[in-house]
């Protein structure tokens, strides 16, 4: 007879005599749980990842600043600026090449260029953008105060201009009678007219 040990076949019949003594004595053996896989973190949350749910977000993003074609856009409208700070539009290229002296001379006068990350909707999201650029133009930035004097020294210096010229055609050269009689005084008038803008 084959012992049933060897030959790895359960043996028939009632269990030998102590079988139950020996198994009431045998200390329990952790049972293993199996591994549970958790589903739900798989499951795309429909609400979120709807796609008409996220093309209308979207649509509304567009909305919000777009405008009609018909009405104009204008490529070069000026962000809020910060208190104390006035913004402007300045050249930096002209066909592709860098205007290194003009840009040299604004930095000079107090100019500085606006950086992207305070107005980050002007610029693309990808991509290293350090400064706000537009069709060879650069956002740049002064204080309020030093804009308001450089424009009163410029006006200053236009009237002083048209005081000068005025003076040069009131007057007579050596020799000549005065240009202050009525029918000889210059008339001199003074308007605003717009520059006419050469067509491409």
């Amino acid at each position: 007879m084959e012992n049933t040990a060897q030959t790895g076949q359960k043996r028939r019949g009632r269990p030998p005599r102590g079988a139950k003594e020996l198994l009431a004595t045998a200390p329990e053996l952790p049972i293993e749980q199996p591994n549970v896989i958790d589903r739900g973190s798989m499951r795309p949350n429909m609400r979120e990842d709807d796609p008409r749910a996220a093309a209308a977000r979207r649509a509304a993003e567009i909305r919000s600043n777009y405008q009609v074609a018909d009405e104009g856009v204008d490529e070069f409208k000026l962000p809020p600026a910060p208190p104390g700070w006035t913004y402007e539009w300045k050249t930096k290229s002209v066909m592709g090449q860098e205007q290194s002296s003009h840009i040299t001379e604004l930095y000079r006068q107090g100019w500085e260029e606006v950086p992207t990350n305070r107005h980050p909707e002007e610029m693309p999201l990808s991509g290293n953008y350090p400064v706000i650029e537009r069709k060879g133009m650069v956002l740049m930035q002064r204080p309020t105060v030093i804009v308001e004097e450089a424009r009163a020294a410029q006006l200053s210096k236009a009237k002083n201009q048209v005081r000068v010229k005025e003076t040069q055609l009131s007057s007579a050269p050596e020799g000549q009678f005065e240009r202050n009689h009525r029918d000889v005084r210059p008339q001199i008038k003074k308007g605003f007219e717009p520059i006419p803008v050469p067509k491409e």
